[in-house]
């Protein structure tokens, strides 16, 4: 027999599920959704702004995150009373919070934050005279421990963390719990339109990304650039970190923290972009992460796209895909998935912008993906239909490439053949 309180609350939950705190593994949804962490301004007299909010509790003690903020009216571009979308910035490995990010989507008139996954702080950033620009300080310069940060992004507490049943000492855990605190905090601002805000981050950056697109639905759009799930599977060189555990525990970890297990969740318009030699997150992983989204989702593969934070960032089609989902842009070309005709390829294109150029992209080497090479033949673009000669016998990863009259390119999603 059922308690009464038990079935009172079984009774709510039937009606009114968010009525009942929402735990999706380690995490607190609701908490992270509605509790604005507390802020300091560390420095507001400078285009880009610094602060430090709560995070999560590390070893049993509070901690705070370190932050780059900026928008139109920061870098003298607006004036006070002016709104605009938002979005969080998320860094890779060996990274940080980088002002000249920040600076970047400002310029695009988003109000932007970066913060610091490492539990340390970049130095002050510089502006460049000339053009006004904040110049990177985060890619050089010492960086500074701060003295409550949260865990480092190493492999230990990147992997290793799960051996101990003490959540707090998890990095996976922290890095997605202090985006979801940066978005709580950036949507609390009055210059930002809280319900147009946008997540992207780069490799580990785009790992946490696929974490966060999974558990906040309030972005309306998230681009994890390169970092993807299945990282227990293939060619990733985080899987021998993750073999190394025993079963249990590298069970443990595919389950809460491997984005492969989260992305069914994920309902957030979301746009994968990666190359086709990526070292770090592989064409197969980066598929199968794809394919596990069940909602609206976008592709854009390059050949041989080189991996970095400024390369991470560059790619046009990010900011595109964010102002079609923030600020009533026009949307990217959306190409369907290939079909072999006999002796031609063909897809279907939906696209608010004339076509320029469509091509098939293949290979035909064996062995490591990040050594393969690719060849590229022309496509036809007729209408909405591109066309393009099947790819060769021996080919056995495929894809078409679509570009329109911006000079944006869009995927379908690739194929594999045996």
């Amino acid at each position: 027999m059922k308690s009464p309180i038990l079935a009172t609350a079984l009774s709510l939950s039937s009606l009114c599920p968010s009525l009942l705190a929402e735990n999706v593994g380690p995490w607190d949804l609701d908490a992270l959704k509605s509790n604005v962490p507390a802020i300091k301004w560390v420095r507001q007299d400078q285009p880009v702004h610094s602060l430090t909010y709560a995070g999560e509790k590390y070893q049993g003690h509070n901690t705070e995150v370190f932050a780059f903020y900026a928008s139109p009216i920061t870098i003298g571009e607006a004036k006070p009373g002016a709104k605009f979308p938002g979005v969080v910035l998320i860094h890779g490995g060996g990274g940080t919070a980088f002002a000249d990010w920040v600076h970047l989507w400002a310029k695009r008139g988003y109000a932007a934050i970066a913060m610091d996954l490492n539990g340390s702080r970049p130095p002050d950033p510089e502006f460049d005279p000339k053009t006004g620009m904040a110049i990177g300080n985060g890619h050089r310069g010492t960086r500074t421990r701060l003295p409550n940060g949260g865990p480092a992004h190493g492999h230990p507490e990147k992997f290793d963390c799960v051996l101990t049943p003490d959540t707090s000492d998890d990095w996976p855990f922290h890095a997605a719990a202090s985006v979801m605190r940066a978005h709580t905090l950036l949507r609390s601002f009055p210059e930002v339109d809280a319900e147009h805000t946008a997540v992207t981050g780069i490799s580990w950056g785009g790992y946490t990304t696929c974490l966060v697109a999974s558990l906040d639905d309030r972005f309306k759009a998230a681009v994890p650039v390169y970092g993807c799930g299945f990282l227990h599977e293939g060619e990733s060189v985080q899987k021998p970190s993750i073999d190394k555990l025993d079963p249990e525990h590298r069970a443990k970890w595919v389950k809460e923290y491997d984005p492969g297990s989260l992305l069914p969740r994920c309902r957030v318009p979301i746009m994968f972009v990666n190359g086709t030699n990526d070292v770090h997150y592989v064409l197969d992983s980066y598929m199968k992460s794809y394919n596990a989204v069940p909602g609206e989702k976008h592709i854009r593969i390059q050949v041989k796209m080189p991996h970095g934070h400024p390369p991470g960032w560059a790619p046009q089609e990010i900011g595109l895909f964010i102002d079609s989902k923030c600020r009533g842009g026009k949307a990217l070309p959306n190409p369907g998935t290939p079909v072999i005709k006999g002796d031609q390829v063909e897809v279907t294109c939906e696209s608010a912008t004339a076509l320029k150029k469509a091509e098939l992209n293949y290979t035909t080497d064996t062995g490591l993906r990040s050594k393969r090479a690719w060849k590229s033949t022309p496509a036809t673009i007729n209408g909405n239909t591109i066309s393009a000669p099947k790819p060769p016998a021996k080919a056995n990863t495929w894809f078409i490439t679509v570009i329109d009259e911006r000079d944006a390119m869009v995927s379908t999603p690739v194929k594999f053949s045996p």
